[in-house]
C-alpha cells in the first residue's frame, strides 16, 4: 500500500482507518509543508520583535493569559506547558486509537495555521511511520481541546515519557534513538501547539464511525434473519410506501434487508397469518435507517473538523495576523455522536424486543422459549435477563453529557464537551449492541432450524451456516454463554456480514 500523502485537506474516515487499523504509512505534500513553514517563519518574526502579545508565545494560557513570557525561558516555558498538562489517567489509548489521533492532529497542523516548527509536525509522521505509539491516557479531557492528554504525546517527541514500541512499553527516547530520530527542542509556541487539539476526541470519532458502518449493516442482517425465524409479515418491505417518504437511511436498510431475502420462503403467497406483526418489527428498516442517517450526518461533520485548523490562535500567515479564535470547540460534531448514542439505543430496544417476541408461542407459534423439547429442555428464558441488562446498560450511556460542564480557570475556559468521553461511551454502546444483536442471531437461528425452514435468502441463508459453523442448534440445556461470546466474535469480526455479501455478489 502506497504511503498516505497529507496535505491539510483530502483526509477521510476510511483513510484514518488504513492509518490506524492497516498501519498504512503516510508522507506529507510539499506545498502543505509550505505552508506550515511560512506560519511557522511569522511566528519566529513576532517573537523577535515582540511586536504584539501572541497568546501562548509571550504570554500563559487560560487564567494566566495576563503574565508575560520572557523570549529567554520559551524553551524551558514550553516543556514546563507539556509537563503541567500531563494530567490524563488511565486506561491508555490503544495503539490502533493513537494512530488515529496522531493522523488526525497531523493533517490539521498541514492546515499551516498553527505556526508548529516544521520539524515537530514531520516529527508526526516519523512517529506513525516507524510505529512509535505515545502512551496516551484516555481520561482527563473536558473536551474543550484535549489538554491533559494530548500534552502526552508532545511529552514523547522531546524524549520524555513511555511509548508503545514493537509490541513493548518503552521509554520514548530509546525507541527514537532505535529509529534514528531525535527528539525536538520546544520553541516559541510549541507547547501550547502540541497540547492545544480536539484530535483525540476526533481520533475516537472516526474510529467509531467505521464500526458503525458495520454494525448498521449487521443490524439488518440479525433482522433478516429474525423475519425468518419469526415468519414475519413481508409488508413492510414493500418499497412502494417508501417512494412517499423516501428518507435515505431507511431506503437502504430496506434495499439490503430485501437482498438478504432474495429467495427466502417469506415472500411465497400466504406464508402468515398475521396482518401486522409487532412494531420492533415492522418498524427496523425505519429504526435501522434514522441511524444510518445520523452516521452519515456525523461523518460530514468530523471529516469537516479533520481537515480543519482548531487551534487557537489561528495564524493567517497570507495577511501577516495571528488571530484569537474559537476553532477549538467542537460541539458542531460532539452533538452529532450524542445523537448517535440515542439512535443506538432505539435499535438496541427494538433489537431486543425483536428477540423477546421471538421466544414467545403467542406470535410465532413455536415452542416457548424456542425450545426443542417442551417441558424438558429451559432453552432460551433465562438469556432474556442478559440482553435485557445490556440494554439497560446502553439506554444510561445514551443520555448526553456534552452539557455537562464546569466553569474553569478562574471563570476564563467556562465551555466543555466532554468530548472524548461522549466517544468512549458511544464505543461502549456499540459494544453491548454487537452483543445484542449476536443473541438475536442465535434466536433466529434457532427459530429458523425448528420450522425446518430450508428456502431461506441468499445472504441470509450463508450467514446462518456461518453461525452455526461456531454455534450448533441447541438440542439440549448449554453454557449459553459459550454461544454468546461465539457469536459476539463472529459479529466483531464481520464473518457473518462477509459471508451473507458474499453470497449476495455471486
Amino acid at each position: 500500500m502506497d504511503p498516505l500523502v497529507l496535505d491539510g485537506r483530502g483526509l477521510t474516515v476510511a483513510k484514518v482507518i488504513d492509518v490506524a487499523r492497516r498501519g498504512r504509512k503516510v508522507a506529507i505534500a510539499p506545498e502543505a509543508m509550505e505552508g506550515v513553514e511560512r506560519s511557522w517563519a511569522l511566528l519566529q518574526k513576532m517573537a523577535l520583535t515582540g511586536s504584539q502579545k501572541v497568546y501562548g508565545m509571550n504570554t500563559g494560557v487560560g487564567a494566566n493569559k495576563d503574565r508575560e513570557i520572557s523570549p529567554r525561558y520559551y524553551g524551558e516555558y514550553n516543556r514546563n506547558m507539556l509537563l503541567a498538562h500531563c494530567d490524563g489517567i488511565e486506561p491508555f489509548a490503544s495503539e490502533e486509537q493513537v494512530r488515529a489521533v496522531l493522523v488526525v492532529r497531523l493533517n490539521s497542523l498541514l492546515a499551516g495555521r498553527t505556526g508548529m516548527a516544521p520539524d515537530l509536525v514531520r516529527l508526526h509522521s516519523d512517529f506513525l511511520n516507524e510505529g512509535i505509539h505515545p502512551c496516551l491516557p484516555l481520561r482527563g479531557s473536558v473536551g474543550e481541546a484535549d489538554i491533559t492528554n494530548m500534552s502526552f504525546i508532545g511529552l514523547a517527541m522531546i524524549g520524555e515519557g513511555d511509548v508503545s514500541f514493537r509490541g513493548r512499553r518503552v521509554a520514548a527516547a530509546e525507541a527514537m534513538k532505535e529509529r534514528g530520530l531525535d527528539p525536538v527542542t520546544l520553541g516559541p509556541k510549541d507547547g501550547l501547539s502540541l497540547v492545544s487539539s480536539n484530535a483525540l476526541g476526533a481520533g475516537l470519532a472516526v474510529l467509531l464511525v467505521d464500526a458503525l458502518d458495520r454494525l448498521i449493516d449487521t443490524a439488518d442482517l440479525a433482522y433478516a434473519l429474525t423475519m425468518e425465524g419469526f415468519k414475519g409479515n413481508v409488508s413492510p418491505l414493500d418499497p412502494a410506501p417508501y417512494r412517499f417518504r423516501p428518507y435515505d437511511g431507511p431506503l437502504r436498510s430496506l434495499n439490503f434487508v430485501r437482498a438478504l431475502l432474495e429467495g427466502s420462503y417469506l415472500w411465497l403467497p400466504d406464508v402468515t397469518e398475521a396482518l401486522q406483526d409487532p412494531l420492533s418489527i415492522r418498524c427496523s428498516c425505519q429504526v435501522h435507517g434514522a441511524l444510518r442517517d445520523a452516521l452519515e450526518y456525523a461523518r460530514k461533520q468530523i471529516e469537516i473538523h479533520i481537515n480543519s485548523s482548531d487551534d487557537n490562535p489561528c495564524i493567517v500567515y497570507e495577511e501577516e495576523r495571528i488571530v484569537p479564535c474559537a476553532n477549538f470547540e467542537p460541539l458542531g460534531w460532539v452533538l452529532a455522536f450524542e445523537m448517535m448514542g440515542i439512535a443506538l439505543s432505539h435499535l438496541s430496544k427494538t433489537a431486543v424486543h425483536r428477540t423477546l417476541r421471538m421466544a414467545s408461542p403467542r406470535f410465532t407459534g413455536l415452542a416457548r422459549f424456542l425450545t426443542p423439547t417442551d417441558g424438558k429442555v429451559h432453552a432460551f428464558g433465562t438469556i432474556q435477563k442478559l440482553f435485557c441488562s445490556l440494554d439497560s446498560e446502553v439506554r444510561h450511556l445514551s443520555n448526553p453529557v456534552s452539557a455537562d460542564y464546569s466553569s474553569l480557570s478562574e471563570d476564563m475556559e467556562d465551555r466543555g464537551n466532554n468530548t472524548p468521553y461522549v466517544m468512549l461511551k458511544t464505543g461502549r454502546i456499540v459494544e453491548a449492541v454487537e452483543v445484542i444483536l449476536a443473541i438475536e442471531m442465535i434466536h433466529a437461528a434457532q427459530a429458523i432450524d425448528l420450522r425446518r425452514a430450508t428456502r431461506l435468502g441468499r445472504g441470509t441463508a450463508a450467514a446462518l451456516a456461518a453461525l452455526r459453523e461456531d454455534v450448533p442448534f441447541l438440542d439440549r440445556d448449554r453454557n449459553l454463554s459459550l454461544d454468546v461470546t461465539a457469536a459476539t466474535r463472529l459479529v466483531r469480526e464481520g464473518t457473518l456480514l462477509k459471508r451473507a455479501r458474499e453470497a449476495l455478489e455471486r
